[in-house]
């Protein structure tokens, strides 16, 4: 960092002779280079980590600082969340030092019925075909070879096999076709979905911190921006109004990690990655 002087006086932003390169050899990649922007005040940026396999929930134990979850339900979530903890034990982590969230889809409004009616009217526009093909992307699955109306069921794919077990974990006693599972994700994909007025909204999701244990929430939409902007107009007030959220910069921190778990910008001590120091020798 003591290579950025930012002088305006001589128009000198860096200097040359105190830039060093990354001379990283690891087992995976070589970085010979000289990274392209300065560091920042975290140095590591959050890590933020997405995949409920047993093989993502121990990459997420051992280096995530957050993880995306997707459940269905609240107690399912909740049993996601003690797995990851307990995982993140036994790396010799903190528990704590990993934040939760939960993939939710919002529909607001300034009532419930208002909220109704806008979730009916984007139901008319959930398409089979778009659907599938949006399911295809996540699966790796060409969902074209199969039948709408068979149930879909004992199919294994290396892409996101997560994906694929997702609706049995909802329903184990359901046989889900794809036709089943278009309606399904036509409005919000896998998440729940939310519907109502900010009070109904507000206590639905205090219920799943509550139940789950889960520290916030990834918001989704079904139309872009506008359903997001009506949980800023409509949701966020309420939130605030009870303590729920920040209201304002209040209680900020100075970086995304500090405002997270507000100890600092830096790694936290028992990250793995806090253990590593680049050792600079002078450069001619």
């Amino acid at each position: 960092s003591d290579a950025v002087v930012r002088d305006r006086e001589t128009g000198v932003f860096t200097d040359p002779a105190k830039v060093h390169e990354i001379g990283h050899n690891g087992k995976n990649f070589t970085v010979p280079g000289i990274h392209l922007s300065e560091p920042s005040t975290q140095r590591t940026p959050v890590i933020f980590q997405a995949g409920g396999s047993p093989r993502g929930v121990a990459l997420a134990a051992k280096t995530a600082e957050a993880v995306f979850m997707n459940s269905a339900t609240k107690p399912g979530l909740k049993k996601q969340i003690d797995n990851l903890r307990a995982k993140a034990v036994e790396f010799g982590r903190d528990p704590s030092h990993i934040a939760t969230l939960q993939m939710i889809t919002v529909i607001s409004a300034a009532t419930d019925e208002e909220a109704q009616a806008k979730y009916r009217d984007y139901a008319q526009y959930v398409d089979y075909d778009g659907a599938m093909a949006r399911y295809s992307g996540w699966t790796g699955l060409d969902m074209s070879q199969f039948d709408p109306d068979v149930p879909f069921e004992n199919v294994q794919t290396n892409a996101a096999q997560t994906m694929v077990d997702f609706f049995t974990k909802i329903d184990p006693d359901k046989q889900w076709t794809p036709r089943d599972i278009a309606a399904y994700i036509g409005i919000g994909g896998t998440s729940p979905v939310i519907v109502g007025g900010p009070q109904t909204v507000a206590d639905e999701l205090e219920s799943w911190v509550r139940e789950s244990g889960v520290d916030g929430f990834n918001l989704g939409h079904a139309v872009k921006f506008r359903d997001v902007e009506d949980f800023v107009t409509y949701v966020v007030p309420e939130l605030q109004a009870r303590g729920a959220m920040r209201a304002g910069r209040q209680g900020e921190g100075t970086t995304l990690r500090d405002s997270i778990f507000g100890a600092g910008d830096r790694l936290l001590a028992d990250h793995p990655g806090a253990a590593y120091h680049q050792t600079l020798a002078p450069q001619a």
